[in-house]
Protein backbone atom coordinates (compact mmCIF):
# COMPACT_ATOMS: atom_id res chain seq x y z
CA UNK A 1 0.00 0.00 0.00
CA UNK A 2 1.32 3.46 -0.88
CA UNK A 3 1.87 5.57 2.23
CA UNK A 4 0.32 9.06 1.89
CA UNK A 5 2.72 11.93 2.45
CA UNK A 6 1.40 15.41 3.15
CA UNK A 7 2.89 18.80 2.58
CA UNK A 8 4.49 19.69 5.90
CA UNK A 9 2.92 23.15 5.68
CA UNK A 10 -0.55 21.64 6.08
CA UNK A 11 -0.56 20.18 9.57
CA UNK A 12 -3.55 18.27 10.90
CA UNK A 13 -4.04 17.83 14.62
CA UNK A 14 -5.46 14.85 16.46
CA UNK A 15 -6.62 15.63 19.98
CA UNK A 16 -6.96 12.53 22.18
CA UNK A 17 -8.93 13.56 25.28
CA UNK A 18 -8.05 11.02 27.96
CA UNK A 19 -6.95 10.47 31.50
CA UNK A 20 -8.18 6.87 31.83
CA UNK A 21 -9.81 7.49 35.22
CA UNK A 22 -13.60 7.86 35.20
CA UNK A 23 -15.28 10.98 36.53
CA UNK A 24 -12.44 13.45 35.99
CA UNK A 25 -14.33 15.45 33.37
CA UNK A 26 -12.96 14.16 30.06
CA UNK A 27 -16.31 14.58 28.34
CA UNK A 28 -16.69 18.13 29.63
CA UNK A 29 -13.26 19.01 28.22
CA UNK A 30 -14.18 17.39 24.90
CA UNK A 31 -17.34 19.48 24.74
CA UNK A 32 -15.37 22.62 25.55
CA UNK A 33 -12.89 21.98 22.76
CA UNK A 34 -15.70 21.19 20.32
CA UNK A 35 -17.46 24.47 21.12
CA UNK A 36 -14.17 26.37 20.94
CA UNK A 37 -13.52 25.00 17.46
CA UNK A 38 -17.02 25.89 16.32
CA UNK A 39 -16.91 29.40 17.76
CA UNK A 40 -13.55 30.01 16.09
CA UNK A 41 -14.75 28.52 12.79
CA UNK A 42 -12.05 25.87 12.76
CA UNK A 43 -12.89 22.70 10.79
CA UNK A 44 -13.12 19.58 12.93
CA UNK A 45 -14.60 16.11 13.23
CA UNK A 46 -15.26 14.14 16.40
CA UNK A 47 -15.02 10.48 17.35
CA UNK A 48 -16.79 9.19 20.45
CA UNK A 49 -15.55 6.01 22.19
CA UNK A 50 -18.18 5.92 24.93
CA UNK A 51 -20.91 3.53 23.83
CA UNK A 52 -23.50 4.56 26.42
CA UNK A 53 -22.81 8.22 27.33
CA UNK A 54 -21.00 9.68 24.34
CA UNK A 55 -20.91 13.43 24.90
CA UNK A 56 -19.87 14.43 21.38
CA UNK A 57 -22.60 12.30 19.85
CA UNK A 58 -25.11 13.77 22.28
CA UNK A 59 -24.27 17.46 22.05
CA UNK A 60 -22.57 17.78 18.64
CA UNK A 61 -24.31 15.12 16.58
CA UNK A 62 -23.60 16.72 13.20
CA UNK A 63 -19.86 16.58 13.76
CA UNK A 64 -19.30 13.28 15.59
CA UNK A 65 -19.46 9.55 14.94
CA UNK A 66 -18.99 6.59 17.29
CA UNK A 67 -15.82 4.50 17.22
CA UNK A 68 -15.16 1.15 18.91
CA UNK A 69 -11.69 0.99 20.45
CA UNK A 70 -11.70 -2.80 20.21
CA UNK A 71 -11.72 -2.64 16.40
CA UNK A 72 -8.55 -1.54 14.67
CA UNK A 73 -10.37 -0.66 11.46
CA UNK A 74 -12.59 1.71 13.43
CA UNK A 75 -9.63 3.44 15.11
CA UNK A 76 -7.85 3.62 11.75
CA UNK A 77 -10.41 6.24 10.72
CA UNK A 78 -8.91 8.69 13.21
CA UNK A 79 -5.55 8.84 11.44
CA UNK A 80 -7.01 8.39 7.97
CA UNK A 81 -9.33 11.35 8.47
CA UNK A 82 -6.43 13.54 9.62
CA UNK A 83 -4.33 12.51 6.60
CA UNK A 84 -7.15 12.98 4.10
CA UNK A 85 -8.21 16.40 5.40
CA UNK A 86 -5.15 18.59 5.98
CA UNK A 87 -5.73 21.34 8.50
CA UNK A 88 -8.75 19.73 10.12
CA UNK A 89 -8.84 19.00 13.85
CA UNK A 90 -9.75 15.46 14.83
CA UNK A 91 -11.23 15.31 18.33
CA UNK A 92 -11.38 11.92 20.10
CA UNK A 93 -13.27 11.61 23.40
CA UNK A 94 -11.70 8.60 25.15
CA UNK A 95 -13.94 6.84 27.63
CA UNK A 96 -12.51 5.41 30.85
CA UNK A 97 -10.59 2.14 30.48
CA UNK A 98 -9.75 2.71 26.82
CA UNK A 99 -6.03 3.34 27.28
CA UNK A 100 -4.84 -0.26 26.84
CA UNK A 101 -6.71 -1.03 23.59
CA UNK A 102 -5.67 2.37 22.25
CA UNK A 103 -1.99 1.65 22.98
CA UNK A 104 -2.24 -1.81 21.37
CA UNK A 105 -3.65 -0.24 18.21
CA UNK A 106 -0.92 2.41 18.18
CA UNK A 107 1.81 -0.20 18.64
CA UNK A 108 0.50 -2.75 16.15
CA UNK A 109 -0.33 -0.15 13.51
CA UNK A 110 2.74 2.07 13.72
CA UNK A 111 0.52 5.07 14.43
CA UNK A 112 3.30 7.29 15.76
CA UNK A 113 5.51 6.65 12.74
CA UNK A 114 2.61 7.28 10.36
CA UNK A 115 1.76 10.53 12.14
CA UNK A 116 5.35 11.73 11.84
CA UNK A 117 5.50 10.84 8.17
CA UNK A 118 2.17 12.47 7.35
CA UNK A 119 2.78 15.63 9.42
CA UNK A 120 -0.09 14.84 11.77
CA UNK A 121 0.38 16.22 15.26
CA UNK A 122 -0.81 13.82 17.97
CA UNK A 123 -1.91 15.62 21.13
CA UNK A 124 -2.81 13.74 24.30
CA UNK A 125 -4.90 15.72 26.78
CA UNK A 126 -4.50 14.18 30.22
CA UNK A 127 -7.56 15.34 32.14
CA UNK A 128 -7.01 15.00 35.87
CA UNK A 129 -8.62 15.75 39.19
CA UNK A 130 -6.67 16.44 42.38
CA UNK A 131 -6.43 12.77 43.42
CA UNK A 132 -3.42 10.48 43.49
CA UNK A 133 -4.79 8.18 40.78
CA UNK A 134 -4.56 10.92 38.17
CA UNK A 135 -0.92 11.55 39.08
CA UNK A 136 -0.05 7.83 38.84
CA UNK A 137 -1.76 7.57 35.45
CA UNK A 138 0.16 10.60 34.23
CA UNK A 139 3.43 8.94 35.24
CA UNK A 140 2.44 5.81 33.32
CA UNK A 141 1.61 7.91 30.26
CA UNK A 142 5.00 9.62 30.30
CA UNK A 143 6.78 6.29 30.85
CA UNK A 144 5.02 4.77 27.87
CA UNK A 145 5.28 7.53 25.26
CA UNK A 146 8.03 9.89 26.39
CA UNK A 147 8.69 12.57 23.79
CA UNK A 148 6.66 10.93 21.05
CA UNK A 149 3.41 12.70 21.94
CA UNK A 150 2.45 16.31 22.48
CA UNK A 151 0.90 16.62 25.94
CA UNK A 152 -1.65 18.92 27.49
CA UNK A 153 -2.20 18.51 31.24
CA UNK A 154 -5.68 19.63 32.22
CA UNK A 155 -6.10 20.37 35.91
CA UNK A 156 -9.87 20.14 36.11
CA UNK A 157 -11.25 21.78 39.24
CA UNK A 158 -14.34 19.57 39.14
CA UNK A 159 -13.80 18.35 42.70
CA UNK A 160 -11.41 20.96 44.05
CA UNK A 161 -8.43 23.10 43.19
CA UNK A 162 -5.78 21.60 45.47
CA UNK A 163 -3.28 19.91 43.17
CA UNK A 164 -0.51 19.67 45.76
CA UNK A 165 -0.13 15.91 45.16
CA UNK A 166 0.72 16.62 41.55
CA UNK A 167 3.16 19.35 42.60
CA UNK A 168 4.93 17.05 45.08
CA UNK A 169 5.12 14.12 42.66
CA UNK A 170 7.76 15.59 40.37
CA UNK A 171 5.56 14.99 37.33
CA UNK A 172 5.08 18.71 36.67
CA UNK A 173 8.82 19.09 36.20
CA UNK A 174 8.84 16.03 33.99
CA UNK A 175 5.95 17.48 31.98
CA UNK A 176 7.91 20.70 31.46
CA UNK A 177 10.93 18.74 30.22
CA UNK A 178 8.66 17.03 27.67
CA UNK A 179 7.25 20.34 26.46
CA UNK A 180 3.79 19.73 27.89
CA UNK A 181 1.31 22.57 28.20
CA UNK A 182 -0.56 22.89 31.48
CA UNK A 183 -3.99 24.48 31.74
CA UNK A 184 -6.69 24.86 34.38
CA UNK A 185 -10.43 24.45 33.91
CA UNK A 186 -12.53 26.03 36.62
CA UNK A 187 -15.58 24.29 38.06
CA UNK A 188 -18.88 25.31 36.48
CA UNK A 189 -21.76 25.78 38.92
CA UNK A 190 -23.58 22.45 39.23
CA UNK A 191 -27.10 23.76 38.59
CA UNK A 192 -25.93 25.31 35.31
CA UNK A 193 -24.41 22.01 34.18
CA UNK A 194 -27.57 20.11 35.10
CA UNK A 195 -29.84 22.45 33.14
CA UNK A 196 -27.62 22.35 30.07
CA UNK A 197 -27.41 18.56 30.14
CA UNK A 198 -31.14 18.14 30.77
CA UNK A 199 -31.87 20.00 27.52
CA UNK A 200 -29.05 18.31 25.56
CA UNK A 201 -27.95 21.85 24.72
CA UNK A 202 -24.60 22.89 23.33
CA UNK A 203 -22.67 25.52 25.24
CA UNK A 204 -23.47 27.98 22.45
CA UNK A 205 -27.21 27.39 22.75
CA UNK A 206 -27.08 27.61 26.53
CA UNK A 207 -25.07 30.84 26.43
CA UNK A 208 -27.15 32.62 23.80
CA UNK A 209 -30.73 31.36 24.00
CA UNK A 210 -33.37 32.85 26.26
CA UNK A 211 -36.14 30.70 24.80
CA UNK A 212 -37.73 27.66 26.41
CA UNK A 213 -36.10 25.38 23.85
CA UNK A 214 -32.66 26.54 25.00
CA UNK A 215 -31.10 25.39 28.27
CA UNK A 216 -33.58 27.35 30.37
CA UNK A 217 -30.88 29.34 32.15
CA UNK A 218 -31.70 32.49 34.03
CA UNK A 219 -30.00 35.81 33.33
CA UNK A 220 -27.30 35.39 35.98
CA UNK A 221 -26.80 31.72 35.14
CA UNK A 222 -26.04 32.70 31.55
CA UNK A 223 -23.64 35.29 32.88
CA UNK A 224 -21.81 32.67 34.97
CA UNK A 225 -21.63 30.40 31.94
CA UNK A 226 -20.22 33.21 29.77
CA UNK A 227 -17.52 33.98 32.35
CA UNK A 228 -16.63 30.29 32.68
CA UNK A 229 -16.41 29.86 28.91
CA UNK A 230 -14.27 32.99 28.54
CA UNK A 231 -11.76 31.65 31.06
CA UNK A 232 -11.80 28.15 29.52
CA UNK A 233 -11.31 29.54 26.01
CA UNK A 234 -8.30 31.50 27.21
CA UNK A 235 -6.79 28.29 28.58
CA UNK A 236 -7.57 26.33 25.40
CA UNK A 237 -5.91 29.06 23.36
CA UNK A 238 -2.76 28.65 25.46
CA UNK A 239 -2.89 24.89 24.80
CA UNK A 240 -2.77 25.44 21.05
CA UNK A 241 -6.01 23.78 19.98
Amino acid sequence: MEVPVLNTNTLSRVHLIGGEKGGVGKSMVSRLIAQYLLDNELPWVGFDTDRSHGSLMRFYTEHATPVLVERYEALDRIIEDAVEHPGRRVLVDLAAQTHDPLVRWMDDSGVLDMADLASVQLNYWHVMDSGRDSVDLLERLFDRFGQRLHYVLVRNQLRGDDFSQLERSGQLQRAASLGARIIDIKKLHESVVQKIDAKNASFWAARNSTESDGAGLGLMERQRLKMWLAHAYGELGLAGV
